[in-house]
């Protein structure tokens, strides 16, 4: 499959997908014309790229995790390297909410609310 065929398969751009392979996420081989080719079992893989993306974590997070998850679900193993990743992604998750929350009390306060 070609970088072209992938995105419109998984929503993501070529240039995120470029950019998953530079980082090691996901694997292509090259054609004789040099074009990228994908193995179909790479859509699965790009899909929990973009879900584990949308849940909050950094490529590096991502990196940790893929391996971790189950060849035929989207369930994590929680080995110690996961478990660990996941809880400082849901720290991070907590300070930035407690900073929302603490903004939008002092808007509610400089406007009278």
């Amino acid at each position: 499959m070609l970088i072209g065929d992938l995105s419109r398969c998984t929503d993501a751009s070529p240039r995120s997908l470029r950019h998953y392979e530079a980082v090691g996420l996901i694997r292509a081989r090259r054609a004789a014309n040099g074009f990228r080719e994908y193995d179909p079992e790479t859509v699965t893989q790009v899909r929990r790229i973009r879900a584990l993306l949308a849940a909050g974590f950094n490529l590096a997070a991502v990196a940790t995790i893929l391996p971790c998850l189950d060849d035929d679900a989207e369930h994590l193993q929680m080995c110690p390297d996961v478990a660990a990743q996941v809880r400082r992604t849901l720290g991070s998750i907590a300070e930035q909410s407690e900073e929302l929350m603490r903004r939008r009390q002092e808007i509610e306060r400089l406007i009278g609310s």
